[in-house]
C-alpha cells in the first residue's frame, strides 16, 4: 500500500469528527476509557499534523487549504469557528485534567494514567493506584502542550487583528480565552517537564550479579573474558559516565556509583518519578518533590517515550517559535542533557563491539533478565533517534535495514500468522510491563501493556529511509514500511462508529472483536507514522552519482546542439523552429539547475531537448534534400 499521508491524515480527521463530534458536544475517551494520555493522544490526532506540517496548520483561518476546510467543516464554517473548537477542545482537556483554582498557587496538572494501567493478579487497582503518573502521560502532555501552543501563539494574531478591526463577537470572545488556556497550557507544559527530569534514573550493576550477567549476555557477542569486556565497555562509555555524574545531577537519585570501574550501568527513563529522587527546588509545583514510586531502573519502552516527547522540546520548529519562558528553557537544557546521554548510551550499546552487533542478537535480553523481539525493536527505535541527530554511516544503515527486515518477520508483519502463533501477543494485547514499585500502594502489582509493535517498526523504517544514502537500502526500507501500513490498513475498522480508526485486530488475527470503540493509543501512532512519512518525502531525492554523470553528459550534448541550431537561426525569424528552439533552452535550463538534486529530472529535461533538437535538424535536412 502506497504510503499517502495527505490523504490519510485527513481520512483520520474525518473519522475522528464522524466518531467524537455529535451534537456541538465531544465524546471523551474510547477503548480504555478516559485519562489524561488516552484524551492527549485523542486530540494529537488532530493537532499534531495541523503543527508539524506544512499546509496542515489550523491557525490562520484565511489559509486553511480547501480539502481540509471541507473534512473539518463540522466543526463550523465561518473562518474563525473551526479555530475556536481547537480552542474549546484544549479547554476541555486542561479543565478535566486539572485540579484546583485555575490561575493559581492550588492549580495541579494530573497526569494519572487511570484505566491505561491493569493488576498482574486479577485484583483491581486501588485509586491510590489508577493516579499514578507514568511516563507516558509526561511525554504525551509534553507533545501536547507545544502542539497547542504553536496553535495558539498562531492563532492569537489573527483573532486579535478581526477584534480589533471588524469588531466580530466572536474575536472579541476569543482574545481572553486564549490568553487564559496559554497560561494554562504553560503550566502543565512546566509540570510535564518536571515528571520527565525526575523520571530519569541510573542504574550501577555488578558485573557478577544477575542483572550484570543478563547485561554481559547481550555486550559479549564474541565470547571474550568478562573482565576485558568490561573494561572495553567502560571505555566505550567513559564520556557518557563522566557526564552523568558531573552534569546531569538535577533530581538525581542516591545510591549511585558512577566513580568504580569495575561497575556496568545503564541509564534512561523508569516508569514513572523514582522512588527516592531528588526534588527541583526552583519549580513551585506539588510535582517538584513529590514522593516517587517507580523502581531506579530503566524501561526500554518508557524511554523512547521519554526521547520521542523530548525530541519535540528540542525540535528547530519549537526554538525558532521561542516557546519556552525561562525556567522551562532551564528545564528543557536539563531534559537535553539526559535526552543526548540516553541516545548515546543505547546506541553504543546497541553497536558495542567489533563484529555483531548485540542489537543483531535477537531478541534482546534486559538487565532484569527479560527478553522479546520488542526490546529489540525498541533498541532499534533509539539507534534509529540517534543517527537521525547525528552523521548516519551507510554502513550502520545497511545493517538497521537487515534487522528491520529480522523484525518485520518475526512479527509477522512480513510473515503469516499461524495457528497459536505465539508472535500474536506482541501485537494483541501486547507486551506486559510490571511496574514495579506500584504495589508500594496496598495495591497488586500493575502492568503496563504495549501494542505498538507495528506502529514502531513503520515509523523507525520510515525515518531510516530518509536518512539512507544508498539507493538499494533506501528501496528495501520503502518496501518494508509499505508491508507494515498494509498490515496496519488490514487493522483499521471497517464499518461501526471508529470506521477508519484504529484498532481491530480481529480482521488479522482472528478471534473476536474487542471493542467497536477506537484505540486513541494506536490511532496517534498510527498518525505519527504518517507526520514523519510527510517529513521523508519534503527531503530531497536520492542522488546516484551514475544519474547526475548520465545528466551532464545529455546535457553538454544538448547544449552544444542547441547552439549550433541558433547559429543557423535568423534573429527575424518567428516561425515555429524559434518556439521550438526556445523551449529547448528553457528546459535545459531548468534541467541545469536541478542536475545535483534531481538528476533522473535533469536526465528526462535533457531527453525531451535532445528530441525537439533532432525534429528541428530532421527537418532542416528533409527541406535541404527537397531543394
Amino acid at each position: 500500500m502506497r504510503i499517502k499521508p495527505r490523504e490519510q491524515i485527513l481520512g483520520v480527521w474525518r473519522s475522528l469528527l464522524t466518531a467524537c463530534y455529535h451534537d456541538e458536544a465531544w465524546v471523551w475517551g474510547g477503548r480504555n476509557g478516559s485519562n489524561s494520555i488516552s484524551d492527549a493522544e485523542q486530540l494529537l490526532c488532530l493537532l499534531y499534523p495541523a503543527t508539524e506540517i506544512d499546509g496542515f496548520g489550523l491557525e490562520r483561518p484565511d489559509e486553511i487549504a480547501d480539502d481540509i476546510r471541507e473534512v473539518l467543516s463540522p466543526l463550523g464554517d465561518n473562518d474563525l469557528k473551526i479555530g475556536e473548537r481547537v480552542v474549546w477542545l484544549l479547554e476541555q482537556y486542561i479543565d478535566r485534567h486539572t485540579e484546583g483554582e485555575p490561575g493559581t498557587a492550588t492549580e495541579l496538572p494530573i497526569f494519572a494514567a487511570g484505566s491505561y494501567l491493569a493488576s498482574s493478579n486479577g485484583d483491581e487497582p486501588t485509586p491510590a493506584q489508577r493516579a499514578l503518573d507514568v511516563v507516558d502521560s509526561y511525554s504525551m502532555s509534553l507533545t501536547l502542550c507545544l502542539a497547542a501552543l504553536k496553535f495558539l501563539r498562531g492563532f492569537s494574531g489573527p483573532v486579535a487583528e478581526r477584534a480589533v478591526g471588524r469588531r466580530t463577537r466572536l474575536a472579541v470572545e476569543l482574545v481572553p480565552r486564549i490568553e487564559r488556556l496559554d497560561a494554562r497550557v504553560n503550566v502543565r507544559l512546566t509540570a510535564a517537564m518536571v515528571g520527565l527530569i525526575r523520571s530519569f534514573v541510573v542504574n550501577t550493576v555488578e558485573p557478577r550479579s544477575e542483572a550484570g550477567q543478563a547485561m554481559l549476555s547481550m555486550l559479549n557477542q564474541t565470547g571474550g573474558p568478562p573482565e576485558a569486556v568490561v573494561h572495553a565497555v567502560q571505555q566505550r562509555l567513559d564520556r557518557v559516565r563522566i557526564r552523568l555524574r558531573n552534569d546531569a545531577t538535577l533530581s538525581q537519585v542516591e545510591g549511585v556509583d558512577l566513580d568504580s570501574d569495575d561497575m556496568l550501568f545503564e541509564c534512561g527513563w523508569s516508569w514513572g518519578i523514582v522512588r527516592k529522587a531528588a526534588g527541583i527546588d526552583f519549580v513551585d509545583m506539588a510535582i517538584a518533590d513529590q514522593p516517587g514510586h517507580a523502581i531506579a531502573r530503566p524501561y526500554l519502552h518508557f524511554t523512547v517515550v521519554a526521547l520521542d516527547g523530548i525530541n519535540d522540546l528540542t525540535s528547530v520548529r519549537t526554538r525558532e517559535l521561542d516557546l519556552l519562558n525561562g525556567q522551562q528553557r532551564r528545564l528543557a537544557e536539563a531534559l537535553q542533557l539526559r535526552w543526548d546521554l540516553a541516545q548515546r548510551y543505547w546506541a553504543a550499546v546497541a553497536r558495542f563491539g567489533s563484529g555483531r552487533w548485540p542489537l543483531e542478537d535477537i531478541p534482546w535480553r534486559t538487565s532484569d533478565g527479560e527478553e522479546s523481539d520488542y526490546f529489540s525493536l525498541i533498541v532499534s527505535a533509539v539507534l534509529m533517534q540517534d543517527l537521525l541527530n547525528r552523521e548516519a554511516d551507510d554502513d550502520d544503515l545497511d545493517r538497521a535495514a537487515t534487522i528491520f527486515d529480522e523484525l518485520a518477520r518475526r512479527g509477522r508483519i512480513i510473515r503469516r500468522f499461524t495457528e497459536g502463533d505465539p508472535a500474536r501477543t506482541m501485537h494483541t494485547p501486547g507486551v506486559s510491563l510490571r511496574l514495579l514499585g506500584s504495589e508500594e500502594l496496598d495495591g497488586p502489582l500493575l502492568l503496563w501493556t504495549v501494542s505498538d509493535y507495528a506502529t514502531v517498526l513503520l515509523k523507525r523504517t520510515l525515518q531510516a529511509a530518509r536518512l539512507s544514502g544508498t539507493i538499494e537500502t533506501r528501496d528495501q526500507l520503502m518496501s518494508l514500511a509499505q508491508a507494515t501500513m498494509d498490515h496496519l490498513d488490514l487493522r483499521a475498522f471497517r464499518e461501526g462508529p471508529a470506521t477508519g480508526l484504529w484498532d481491530d485486530p480481529s480482521r488479522l488475527f482472528g478471534g473476536g472483536v474487542e471493542s467497536l470503540l477506537p484505540s486513541w493509543y494506536l490511532t496517534e501512532r498510527v498518525v505519527e507514522c504518517m507526520v514523519t512519512a510527510a517529513r521523508m518525502y519534503r527531503e530531497p531525492p536520492l542522488r546516484s552519482p551514475t544519474s547526475v554523470t548520465r545528466a551532464m553528459e545529455l546535457l553538454m550534448e544538448a547544449e552544444h546542439l542547441l547552439n549550433r541550431e541558433m547559429l543557423e537561426l535568423s534573429e527575424t525569424d518567428m516561425s515555429a523552429g524559434r518556439t521550438a528552439l526556445t523551449l529547448a533552452e528553457q528546459r535545459l535550463e531548468r534541467a541545469r539547475k536541478l542536475i545535483d538534486e534531481r538528476p533522473g529530472t535533469a536526465v528526462s529535461l535533457a531527453s525531451q531537448a535532445l528530441l525537439e533538437l533532432d525534429e528541428l535538424a530532421y527537418a532542416r535536412s528533409d527541406a535541404t534534400r527537397s531543394v
